[in-house]
């Protein structure tokens, strides 16, 4: 800690604080209104109302404003070069999304310097951060060779702890016509180079990538490197994806966007495995929209995330998502916060983000609203304030006073 940091932080006269700790306050988001929460060492030591507030070295005057958990974006592929708004424009003009498009980005991350790619990186988290994200997982899948993979994976290292091999992305140009050799690659060599750097892999299951068997190799070959499994799934159609993560016990299947009765009950059944829904895919694809009050009625776990990329979701942006469920998925304001917070962290197995109870994780958003419900009322307006990490404000004016 610097030392001309104070040791303990209060934030008082919180409008409403969302804890996420149903014991602490009302709903399934715990709140409590005329709040104030106290960090201490990076975390928060203590949350209540405002008037019972113990002492602290340094004091945070939120005027009313609601406080919110970090973000928690489960899903997003940041380290990448290249441009591909002229492929959004054609989709808007008619033209369907396809998995291929990916290898467009392919080429031109392969030709960027690390240097270059590093930088693009760290510039989108800071978006995200700026936006209330404190917790991104980032994955690889970009370059699709073993130096290329390897070299992506050390670049987001660099920026957060939850990293992601995917080089079962989709198959390159150079694999074509030997699609079979190309997943020999990922689960021999390349996985080799590529399990050092990373806590996750994950496996596009889907028409145009990679199919059932494919997949199921992929994610128990990186088992056996200690990596734990992540599936897309039930992106461009129903498939296998949603039946493949239950079977290995993946944390999460991310899209879920074309579900069968059955998908649903096997998501219910296992709520270990968290359906991660990605609604600026959709937005940007104009595919349909996931059935997100199927899954919460039917009692699975769902998780909101970003999914920011250059080709199917160029956003960085929770607070659009959040207001996409909302709108569009029939998700409750409650139901999405939760989701895009605490959901995130259960789809990355961590208990010290995504909730603001003593003993986590100081990641907080001040926004410069009276309530959460402004994330979706007013879809588009900026509401953050301020932003803590681990306890150390790194976005918005410091407000603190001794």
């Amino acid at each position: 800690m610097n030392q001309s940091e104070p040791r303990t932080v209060l934030i008082d006269r919180i409008g409403v604080l969302a804890t996420n700790d149903p014991a602490l306050g009302e709903g399934i988001t715990g709140e409590i209104a005329d709040a104030a929460l106290v960090i201490e060492d990076g975390r928060v030591a203590w949350v209540g109302p405002a008037d019972r507030a113990p002492a602290a070295d340094a004091r945070v005057d939120a005027a009313g404003r609601c406080a919110v958990p970090g973000f928690v974006d489960s899903h997003s592929h940041i380290v990448f070069a290249g441009d591909r708004s002229r492929e959004f424009g054609a989709r808007m003009s008619g033209r369907p999304y396809e998995a291929g498009g990916i290898r467009t980005t392919v080429a031109a991350t392969r030709a960027a310097s690390e240097a270059d790619l590093a930088d693009n990186a760290v510039r989108l988290l800071q978006e995200a951060r700026a936006q209330g994200t404190t917790t991104l997982e980032v994955k690889s899948g970009y370059g699709l060779s073993t130096a290329d993979e390897e070299r992506s994976l050390r670049v987001a290292a660099r920026i957060t702890d939850e990293v992601t091999f995917l080089g079962a992305h989709v198959v390159p140009p150079e694999y074509a016509d030997d699609p079979q050799g190309y997943v020999d690659l990922v689960t021999g060599e390349m996985l080799e180079a590529c399990a050092p750097h990373a806590r996750w892999i994950d496996v596009f299951c889907e028409r145009g990538a990679f199919d059932e068997e494919a997949s199921r190799r992929v994610l128990r070959a990186g088992a056996a490197k200690g990596l734990l499994p992540r599936v897309h799934g039930n992106q461009l159609g129903t498939g296998p994806g949603v039946r493949l993560a239950v079977e290995v016990g993946a944390a999460s299947v991310d899209h879920c966007t074309h579900l069968t009765a059955e998908d649903v009950d096997a998501l219910a059944q296992a709520p270990e495995t968290v359906a991660t829904l990605l609604p600026g895919v959709d937005f940007s694809t104009r595919q349909p929209y996931p059935d997100a009050r199927a899954l919460l009625d039917a009692g699975a776990t769902v998780a909101l995330a970003g999914d920011c990329n250059p080709g199917s979701c160029f956003t960085s942006s929770i607070a659009f998502c959040i207001a996409l469920a909302v709108r569009e998925m029939r998700m409750t304001p409650e139901e999405a916060l939760w989701a895009a917070t605490a959901g995130g962290a259960r789809a990355l197995r961590r208990t010290d983000v995504g909730r603001l109870a003593p003993g986590a994780r100081a990641d907080l958003v001040l926004l410069d609203a009276p309530n959460p419900i402004y994330l979706a009322y007013r879809p588009g307006v900026p509401m953050v304030q301020a932003v803590w990490k681990d306890g150390h404000r790194v976005h918005g004016g410091d407000l603190t006073r001794g």
